[in-house]
């Protein structure tokens, strides 16, 4: 089976487009469906979710900037403080 492109599929992604977008499980896309981490909505009688592609792009967006901080941050002379690093010291 051919990967969906954004030209094959319309506004909505099912789990199964975004779970193959993201290269996981349709679990691991149904955890953050969830929990919110991932907003989306479900429709129909039976509930099944849609993901806005606009959604996933922004969301896919601010985890890149998530693992930059978190980079940075261990990167940083702070990271050595436990009051500043959540109680743990991150070594270099």
């Amino acid at each position: 089976m051919n990967a969906a492109t954004p030209e094959d599929v319309g506004r909505f992604l099912t789990v199964a487009d975004t779970a193959e977008i993201l290269n996981v499980e349709a679990k691991d896309v149904l955890a953050l469906l969830r929990t919110g981490e991932l907003p989306a909505i479900q429709v129909g009688k039976s509930g099944q979710w849609r993901i806005e592609r606009a959604v996933l792009e922004t969301y896919i967006e601010a985890m890149y900037e998530e693992s930059r901080r978190k980079a940075l941050w261990e990167q940083s002379d702070f990271a050595n403080i436990p009051e500043l690093s959540g109680g743990r010291i991150i070594k270099p």
